[in-house]
């Protein structure tokens, strides 16, 4: 089983350095759904981690209908993954109807060609997953990270299922939503997958001293100032499993 922990900060990169990750999905802003990552943080990460690194390119949090300049964007940002040493990007790209935006997703496999892809869970708001696994098979696009099309990976397992099937090899089905590491194997024998995707965070304690936590920099609905939430080295080598 490939294990996969997204991240967005440098402390959840050392954590799966520690615990043994095979990849990790480098983003900012987890609690958005993930956005594009810094090029200093690339770069400090590939120094950490001697693993796989995808580097999200998602130019903004919200849906996935992007403008041609938002296009200029992801394409400038393949290109600083490339050159920042990752060993692939994730993105997704839909049409105003909720299809498979192809000709998005044509420039920007083009772009990173060379590099490794995935198709992000913008698959999981398209409006037919069956079809939209097919528009991506004959794109090229190597893999798909779903839910199934539900909130979390273990209501989604039937469709995951029935989505591995279909791919039928010519696409890596990796389940990601809601994953948890003792729930792993279960999901394995229940789809075939043989990928995982997940954050395998805790929540860590600010050493701040003095705080205003009546001061939030964000939306208030978000976790505090004074309170992180990183991958812990220990549930990432749970996730592996043993051997």
């Amino acid at each position: 089983m490939t294990i996969e922990i997204c991240v967005d900060c440098q402390a959840s990169v050392e954590a799966c350095a520690e615990g043994g990750a095979d990849r990790i999905e480098l983003c900012a802003g987890l609690l958005e759904g993930g956005t594009t990552p810094s090029a200093g943080f690339l770069k400090i990460a590939r120094q950490t981690f001697s693993g796989r690194i995808m580097m999200m390119i998602r130019p903004r949090s919200g849906d996935f209908l992007y403008s041609p300049r938002e296009v200029e964007i992801m394409i400038a940002d393949i290109q600083t993954a490339r050159d920042g040493g990752a060993d692939g990007v994730v993105f997704g790209c839909l049409t105003a109807d909720g299809r498979i935006d192809e000709t998005i997703t044509s420039t920007l496999l083009a772009a990173a060609q060379g590099l490794d892809v995935t198709f992000h869970r913008a698959f999981d708001v398209s409006r037919d997953l069956p079809s939209s696994l097919e528009t991506l098979i004959q794109l090229g696009i190597p893999r798909v990270l779903t839910s199934g099309g539900h909130p979390s990976v273990p209501e989604g397992l039937g469709v995951i299922a029935s989505l591995v099937r279909q791919a039928a090899g010519r696409l890596t089905i990796l389940p990601g939503g809601g994953v948890r590491p003792e729930i792993i194997a279960s999901i394995a024998a229940a789809t075939g997958v043989q990928e995982c995707h997940l954050s395998a965070r805790h929540s860590l304690e600010s050493p701040m001293i003095f705080r205003r936590p009546d001061i939030p920099m964000g939306a208030t609905s978000v976790p505090g100032e004074y309170e992180s939430k990183t991958a812990s080295a220990a549930l990432v080598r749970l996730a592996r499993g043993p051997g």
